[in-house]
């Protein structure tokens, strides 16, 4: 007993805070003190509080037995835990979930006669009954070298690094990629858990199919470029595939080099929760390492950031990060090595703890409304013809459903039928708000489709936009923007070089002011819906805002 860690990332028993935080009744973490023989009645109540808790976690519900409601830790004796666990599978088994120890700690006895009970910490998951898997997408970020290809390489094909890079190769998707050794497109690989929270990837299944067939948690790994002149396929990466986390790779021996504090800044802009993890610690020595670790804790610090790093360096640390991922602004820090293996057990258990960040709420409220999906990746499939992938923001699309399509050059919508749908390469009967797949569309030349596009319900009264307004944050410039000013925004899926035609109150606007300002779209009309996120550069200029205002877009023919 004596060797077992408790819930608080550390192995004294005396440091040990007396209690958790209060429970809350919103969430998917669920306190109870004991489990013991319920009626039916009791049974029934508990078995529907366990549905809530897992739909308010996606799918996921963590429970605390041994522990009151408002936090204290009071343990069990083993006979009273034993039956509370024996409750909480009933519980489960009535649900078709599963349940799995994370973790156990012993409490000191308030009777003074030496005896230690137990607390224990319970993940409790079942896939929702319109899906699959548990399904969460992460993006990859760092400079270029960091070992991001190389991590993805070890964590899906379960073979460490040689040290010369043979992990990445398989993510590569074109010659110079292999070559050079540096991504240069967006790829995607998927990193599968089982209900016992066990890895399910290359190294047991051969196939796609097979390890979304034994996964209960699914995470898709989005590898993103770390050369500077590959920025724009970076920041697509962000904007049009909607990732739910990033994952920020620091190499140890070079710290925070080239674009390393720019992509932390992208996605910190994009309102993206990040976690980091320090690469390569196998290749320099420890001070060298201590030497990253404090200045990457000083950016996260600063007044731009305001985090809160965690170094992770026990199993605890690991799931505490995750549980409170959403709530407490930290930013966990990992160190690990793809050639030793060194604490990647460590950041796999994160990966499997790590809940989803909307609650049931937001995803049904999405869901319900009307569907709009957008178009990041395009295909020509012999025997299919076009392909579209993408991102459903809303609704819902299964087979045969007739939508809108656009816009095209002419700011126009066509209507478009849906052949067949499906997700991580398996076909599926429908997919909802929130997940990414690929939609065939019946007699859509591919020609006439772009990345940008959107694929939107035909109860939608929609529209084309070639100018909207938008509140904006200059993050730098060299100087100062005035009218006339041209740059790149990135708005979703759409990436084009706009103008600004006016601002408002002021002249011009100067690193750190905001204003809002009027944009127009150099080449073409694009579908934008109020209350997106958008990114812009030009060289060294960078800034962010929000659109709150488009303006309907009129062909010439329509103003004659």
């Amino acid at each position: 007993m004596d060797d077992l860690v408790d819930l608080f990332g550390t192995t004294s028993t005396e440091e040990l805070p007396a209690s958790l935080p209060p429970e809350v009744e919103e969430g998917n973490i669920e306190y109870k003190l004991k489990l013991v023989n319920p009626s039916d009645f009791r049974l029934e109540h508990l078995v529907t509080q366990m549905k809530w808790r897992l739909e308010e976690g996606h799918g996921e519900a963590i429970y605390e037995i041994g522990v009151e409601d408002n936090g204290m830790l009071v343990g069990l004796t083993d006979v009273e835990l034993e039956a509370s666990v024996r409750t909480l599978n009933r519980m489960a088994d009535r649900l078709g979930a599963t349940t799995s120890v994370l973790r156990e700690r012993l409490v000191d006895s308030d009777d003074g006669a030496g005896c230690r009970k137990r607390a224990l910490e319970i993940l409790v998951r079942k896939v929702p009954d319109d899906q699959q898997f548990i399904d969460l997408r992460l993006a990859v970020l760092g400079n270029v070298d960091a070992g991001k290809s190389t991590l993805l390489g070890v964590l899906t094909q379960g073979e460490l690094d040689n040290g010369r890079g043979r992990a990445r190769l398989n993510l590569f998707q074109h010659l110079h990629e292999i070559q050079s050794g540096r991504t240069s497109s967006i790829s995607h690989e998927i990193l599968g858990f089982n209900s016992k929270g066990e890895i399910v990837n290359y190294s047991g299944s051969r196939t796609v199919e097979e390890i979304c067939e034994n996964s209960s948690k699914l995470i898709t790994l989005i590898d993103l470029a770390g050369h500077h002149k590959y920025l724009k396929t970076t920041i697509f990466g962000l904007t049009g595939h909607a990732p739910d986390f990033a994952m920020l790779v620091v190499s140890a021996n070079t710290g925070m080099a080239g674009t390393t504090k720019e992509h932390l800044g992208y996605a910190l802009a994009l309102n993206v929760p990040i976690f980091v993890v320090i690469s390569k610690i196998d290749m320099c020595r420890k001070f060298l390492m201590e030497r990253t670790v404090s200045q990457l804790e000083k950016i996260l610090k600063s007044p731009g950031c305001k985090r809160v790093p965690l170094r992770i360096k026990t199993e605890d640390d690991a799931i505490t990060a995750a549980t409170n991922f959403d709530t407490d602004r930290i930013t966990p820090i990992f160190t690990i090595s793809s050639v030793t293996g060194k604490s990647l057990d460590l950041l796999t258990t994160f990966l499997n703890v790590l809940p989803s960040m909307k609650n049931v709420k937001e995803r049904e409220k999405l869901t319900q409304d009307l569907t709009e999906f957008q178009i990041d990746t395009l295909f020509s499939v012999p025997g299919v013809g076009s392909v579209v992938g993408g991102t459903i923001h809303r609704g819902s699309i299964k087979e045969g459903d007739c939508l809108q399509l656009g816009p095209f050059e002419g700011g126009e919508f066509r209507q478009a039928v849906v052949k067949t749908v499906h997700r991580n390469r398996l076909p599926c009967r429908f997919i909802q708000a929130g997940q990414t797949a690929t939609v065939a569309l019946a007699n859509m030349e591919r020609e006439h489709l772009r990345k940008g596009m959107v694929l939107v319900s035909p109860e939608m009264s929609v529209s084309a936009c070639e100018e909207f307004e938008a509140d904006i944050y200059l993050l730098y410039h060299s100087k100062q923007i005035t009218t006339g000013f041209e740059a790149t925004i990135h708005v979703g899926s759409v990436c084009q070089t706009c103008k600004i035609i006016k601002i408002e109150g002021k002249q011009s606007i100067k690193t750190n002011e905001k204003a809002r300002v009027r944009f127009r779209l150099m080449k073409q009309p694009e579908y934008m819906r109020v209350g997106s996120r958008l990114l812009f550069r030009q060289g060294t200029t960078k800034g962010m805002g929000e659109t709150v205002k488009t303006i309907p877009w009129r062909s010439e023919e329509a103003m004659r």
